[in-house]
C-alpha cells in the first residue's frame, strides 16, 4: 500500500487527490497547501485524506510532510520547484510535476536559462533520482502531458517523422466575460514571452501569436480556425528526445488558438503584456499588472460553475490535435490523431468541475496512476513524453476509462 502526498489543492492537485483516495493500492492521500481552508474542505470528501498547511517556499516544511511518502504530486506554482524535487531527493520519494521548474539554470542570457534548466534536469536531477532508486517525471498535464502521448502514439505509426505539429483550440465561450479557464497569470505570461520551436534540428525561439496555421476540424463544424506560436514545453522536450522517442523528427510545433489568444493579442500589440515599468501621467505602472488585475480569476467552484452555465453560452466547443508527417512503407503519409473529452456542459453535470479542469486534473491523474500501479519501471528524471511503449498503452487505455478518447487516420499527403 503506498502513501502519496499532494502539494496544492486547487483544481488538478484537488482532482489527483480524489482520484487517488479510489485506488485500492493507496493506503493514504496527504493533502497539502498554504491554504488550510481549501486542505480541509478537500479531505472532508476523502476516505483515506490527510490534511496539511504546507509553505512551499519552505523546503523543511514540504520535507516533514513528505516522511514516509512513496510519491510527491507537485502541483503548486512553479516558483516552488526546486524546494520539492530536493525534498523529494531528501525523503528518497518519487516526484511527479505538472509543469517543470524554473530558476535552475544561470545563463548568461535569461531566455536560455529555462531550456537550460530543462538538460540540467534530465542530466544532473536524472543522475540523483536515479542514485536513490527512484522516478521524477515532469510535464503532466493535459499540455504538456496527455499531448505528449498522443504525439508518442501518433507517431508510432510511422517509419520516420519529418514534423510533428501539435494544436490546441479553446473554443468555450460563456456570456460572462471569462478569457480563461485556467490560471489567469500562467496564460498571459506564457503570451507575453518568446515560444519555443524544434526547427530544422534545433530549439528556436519564435514570436508569440506569429506563424499563423489554419485548419478545419470535423469536431469544430469544419470551419477556418487559425493558431498561432505559443510558449509551451512540448517542442523543448520532444526536440531533445527527438531521437530516441519521436522517428527522428526535425520539427516540432505547438500551436494554440481560441477565445484566450483573440482576448490577448491585441494587448500584446498594444505592449499591454510587457512586464517593464513604466511612467504614465507621473505613476509607475506595469502594464502586464494592469491587465492581469481585470481578468477575473477561473472558475472552479460548484456553483460558481453553474451560474456560469445557466446565464448561457455562447459556445462549448475545442480541438485537441496532433499531426505526424514522415514516411510509411516508403509513401509520404500523415498520421492525424483527434483526442475527445467532456465539454463543459458535460463536465458539469457528470462530475461537478469544469472542462479545464477535467482534462488537465485526469490526464495528470493517470501520470500519479502509473505509480500507484507500479509501471514505472525507470529510475531518475523523464519528461511526459518519455514513457515506455507499454506505459504509453497503459495511459490511453485508462484515459479511455474516463471518457479520454481519441481517434487517428493515416492519410497520403496531398
Amino acid at each position: 500500500m503506498k502513501k502519496f502526498l499532494v502539494l496544492g489543492v486547487g483544481a488538478q492537485g484537488s482532482t489527483v487527490a480524489k482520484r487517488l483516495d479510489e485506488e485500492p493500492n493507496v493506503s493514504e492521500v496527504i493533502c497539502a497547501d498554504y491554504d488550510k481552508k481549501a486542505v480541509d474542505e478537500l479531505v472532508k470528501t476523502l476516505k483515506k485524506g490527510k490534511g496539511i498547511r504546507v509553505d512551499g517556499s519552505k523546503k523543511e516544511e514540504i520535507v516533514k510532510a513528505a516522511r514516509g511518502v512513496d510519491t510527491i504530486v507537485n502541483a503548486m506554482p512553479l516558483d516552488f520547484g526546486i524546494n520539492v524535487l530536493e525534498a523529494a531527493i531528501e525523503v528518497k520519494a518519487n516526484y511527479q510535476d505538472f509543469a517543470a521548474c524554473e530558476n535552475i539554470a544561470d545563463c548568461e542570457n535569461p531566455e536560455d536559462n529555462w531550456v537550460e534548466g530543462i538538460k540540467i534536469m534530465y542530466r544532473d536531477y536524472g543522475k540523483r533520482f536515479a542514485e536513490i532508486g527512484r522516478t521524477a517525471i515532469i510535464g503532466t498535464g493535459s499540455a504538456p502531458g496527455l499531448m505528449c502521448v498522443i504525439a508518442r502514439k501518433t507517431v508510432s505509426h510511422l517509419d520516420s517523422c519529418d514534423t510533428i505539429n501539435m494544436m490546441v483550440y479553446e473554443g468555450v465561450e460563456s456570456k460572462r466575460f471569462i478569457p480563461y479557464w485556467w490560471s489567469p497569470v500562467v496564460a498571459l505570461s506564457d503570451m507575453s514571452e518568446d515560444a519555443y520551436a524544434f526547427e530544422n534540428g534545433k530549439i528556436i525561439r519564435t514570436k508569440p501569436f506569429s506563424r499563423p496555421i489554419t485548419r478545419r476540424f470535423p469536431e469544430m463544424d469544419n470551419v477556418e480556425l487559425t493558431m498561432v506560436e505559443h510558449a509551451h514545453d512540448e517542442p523543448v522536450y520532444m526536440g531533445i528526445n527527438n531521437k530516441e522517442f519521436f522517428r527522428g523528427a526535425q520539427n516540432i510545433y505547438f500551436k494554440y488558438g481560441g477565445v484566450g489568444i483573440d482576448f490577448a493579442h491585441p494587448f500584446s500589440r498594444a505592449g499591454l503584456l510587457s512586464h517593464e515599468e513604466e511612467t504614465i501621467k507621473g505613476r509607475k505602472v506595469v502594464p502586464f499588472d494592469v491587465v492581469l488585475a481585470h481578468v477575473p480569476p477561473a472558475p472552479k467552484y460548484h456553483d460558481e460553475i453553474k451560474a456560469i452555465i445557466d446565464e448561457g453560452l455562447v459556445a462549448d466547443t475545442g480541438a485537441f490535435v496532433c499531426e505526424c508527417i514522415g514516411k510509411k512503407d516508403g509513401k509520404d503519409v500523415m498520421a492525424e490523431t483527434h483526442v475527445f473529452a467532456p465539454g463543459l456542459v458535460d463536465s458539469f453535470k457528470k462530475y461537478g468541475i469544469s472542462a479545464e479542469m477535467y482534462i488537465t486534473g485526469q490526464s495528470g491523474f493517470l501520470y500519479t496512476k502509473l505509480f500507484a500501479n507500479d509501471k514505472i519501471t525507470q529510475h531518475g528524471l523523464i519528461s511526459s513524453d518519455m514513457l515506455d511503449d507499454e506505459q504509453v498503452e497503459t495511459y490511453l487505455k485508462w484515459a479511455n476509462e474516463l471518457e479520454i478518447t481519441y481517434e487517428t487516420e493515416v492519410k497520403p499527403v496531398k
